[in-house]
């Protein structure tokens, strides 16, 4: 069951104040001093400190105390930093009300809090969904110069999730990402100009992408969202040429997939959206939630959406492989058949970590290419910038793809799952 954290999609989505930089910091006394005669900067940068351990030791609780402080005297920057720790429960008990209450309280102040307010409306954090009222967030905050909430927008219209299509808004507002150097708005924009068959401007875009941030030879599934947007336009660069060849089976396949921008813990009827729409349907991933008991803005049971497959005339197969290394041979194995064949997979990845509420995160995303020579395949995420595709090594998709929360199906079993396209064969 996809009812836990992941970072990929949690930082992709909502995204903390940023780090003070230390020429602007006063020494820790004179900050301390400042702070406790209400000064409300002075308090901010003290809880930006105390989170980051930038200085100091890291103290989530003293960083809350001062950011509490700042916020009651009306401080749009802290009310969003409570409003964020709220959301994500980690320091203090998890309650999205009280988060949505903060965010909406400083909206009109910070940009960064109405990112965080259009959030909560697109994924129903503490409210009821209203996708159109998220978007009018989103294009406020990138009016201020928020890039996130313009590639967030952009994806939105391109992919058409619970709006109307608008490709040339789509492209206006991953124009006005890119102008503000956000990772994941270059990678949009560069898909664009790709598909629009402006190659050498998509290369020239993802390169700029790919210099943001520190980038390798693939990255890995657990990193911050901004790290990963740049990786993807490293990753993109390659995938240029065998996204537009044919695959060769037992070398290389690729499965070109649809992408949609993914709300708060929506990754499961997400991800099964994007498989469904390769299939035919136009479903989205939301409407694909409403097929499901669970509530928005909640996991989803992996049961729950193979009987939604069935509800839009779709056949799909639960197959399930052991977590040891003869399974993992057995279930690449069945990725390469079923991509030599030109179907993608939906598989479910697990993440284990003391950064995670309750120590372990989930993840559902399909799989829809490889490249044997480098023993490398290919994701396409709904956690991450359109179009969707990563690189991830075989090393990094064993440790990964396992999971025994998945649904009432997995019977608390550990095991490799995935959906795939019904042949009767």
């Amino acid at each position: 069951m996809t009812n836990q954290f992941l970072p990929a999609i949690f930082i992709a989505m909502l995204t903390i104040i940023p780090r003070t930089q230390a020429d602007d910091i006063p020494e820790m006394d004179a900050l301390i001093a400042k702070a406790k005669e209400g000064d409300a900067r002075a308090q901010v940068d003290l809880a930006v400190r105390y989170r980051d351990g930038k200085g100091v030791t890291k103290d989530d609780a003293t960083a809350m105390e001062w950011a509490h402080r700042a916020a009651d005297s009306g401080n749009a920057e802290a009310m969003d930093f409570v409003g964020f720790a709220y959301l994500r429960g980690a320091v203090v008990t998890r309650n999205p009300e009280i988060a949505f209450a903060y965010f909406k309280a400083a909206a009109n102040e910070s940009a960064q809090a109405a990112f965080n307010l259009g959030q909560c409306y697109f994924g129903a954090q503490g409210t009821e969904q209203d996708i159109p009222k998220a978007l009018e967030y989103w294009k406020s905050a990138a009016e201020r110069g928020h890039g996130r909430a313009a590639s967030s927008a952009s994806m939105v219209y391109l992919s058409g999730e619970g709006t109307a299509p608008d490709a040339v808004l789509a492209r206006r507002l991953a124009e006005r990402a890119a102008e503000l150097d956000d990772p994941s708005g270059l990678v949009v924009l560069g898909e664009m100009q790709f598909r629009a068959g402006e190659i050498e401007n998509a290369k020239a875009t993802w390169i700029k992408a790919s210099k943001l941030r520190p980038t390798g030879p693939t990255g890995h599934p657990a990193q911050p969202s901004a790290d990963a947007s740049a990786q993807q336009g490293a990753d993109l660069l390659k995938l240029i040429d065998f996204r537009q060849r044919k695959g060769e089976p037992g070398k290389f396949a690729f499965v070109q997939m649809p992408h949609i921008h993914q709300g708060y813990n929506n990754c499961g009827s997400t991800a099964c959206a994007t498989f469904a729409r390769f299939q035919g349907s136009k479903i989205g991933g939301w409407d694909f939630k409403r097929l499901c008991p669970s509530p928005l803005g909640t996991g989803t049971d992996w049961g729950h959406l193979l009987e939604a497959s069935g509800k839009i005339g779709q056949q799909w197969k639960l197959i399930t492989f052991t977590p040891d290394e003869e399974g993992f041979v057995k279930a690449t194995d069945m990725l390469k058949t079923e991509l030599d064949a030109g179907r993608p997979v939906v598989v479910d990845f697990k993440y284990i970590g003391p950064q995670y509420p309750g120590g372990s995160a989930g993840h559902t995303l399909n799989v829809c290419g490889y490249i044997a020579e480098e023993n490398l395949y290919i994701l396409c995420n709904p956690a991450v910038a359109t179009p969707g595709l990563q690189l991830i090594t075989a090393e990094d998709l064993k440790d990964f793809w396992r999971s025994d929360h998945y649904g009432a199906l997995s019977k608390g079993i550990l095991s490799r799952p995935a959906f795939v396209i019904y042949t009767h064969q």
